[in-house]
């Protein structure tokens, strides 16, 4: 597999990966429990999805983690549509974003490892390179989801949680680590002359 056809799988699965808090994020916010249920559908569809192709656990981390917060976002925005926590979903996802990333790296299970494992011959999962690069892209993506999140949580405070500022914000804080992603996979494959 070439440079160019890793790096395509790699962000193609990122894309995979975070499809439903894309959902949650691009539905209209006056039907926000349709939302909550349309990722978690989409986050049941990609397990089951990935679950198919052989995906282990370790690359279904954040899959798990999104299907348990929209249930559980979903049950709340039903049972109360005027619920204060709609004006704080947004943070609250990157908040719960930046939890499952951050407690996979305690763990020293980066996120990242299992959806790097889908384009990554076997053989280099348990070098020290591998390693390293998967704890460097998740702790972007952890800070990355906190900041986004306190910021997102100042921004619903100040009463425009949905406003454009808001989603402006929450796509910079997938798309900024996207590409630190994409950039440092090129480097450090550029850097072992992978082609």
């Amino acid at each position: 597999m070439s440079e160019t056809e890793t790096l395509s799988g790699d962000l193609m699965s990122y894309l995979r990966t975070f499809l439903p808090w894309i959902v949650f994020a691009v539905l209209p916010t006056g039907n926000w429990q349709w939302a909550a249920l349309a990722a978690l559908t989409v986050a049941v569809a990609v397990i089951v999805q990935q679950v198919r192709t052989g995906a282990g656990i370790d690359a279904l981390i954040i899959e798990l983690g999104s299907a348990v917060f929209f249930a559980v976002l979903a049950v709340i925005a039903f049972a109360n549509p005027d619920s204060g926590v709609h004006d704080y979903s947004a943070a609250l996802s990157s908040g719960t974003l930046a939890v499952i990333a951050g407690v996979s790296l305690a763990i020293g299970k980066p996120f990242t490892s299992g959806i790097a494992k889908r384009t990554t011959p076997r053989e280099v999962w348990g070098l020290k390179p591998f390693i390293q690069t998967n704890v460097i892209i998740t702790a972007v993506w952890t800070a990355a989801f906190a900041l986004t999140a306190v910021v997102l949580a100042f921004v619903a405070h100040e009463g425009n949680a949905h406003s454009t500022l808001a989603t402006l914000i929450q796509a910079a804080g997938f798309v900024i680590p996207m590409m630190f992603t994409a950039r440092y996979i090129a480097h450090v494959q550029a850097k072992a002359g992978v082609r």
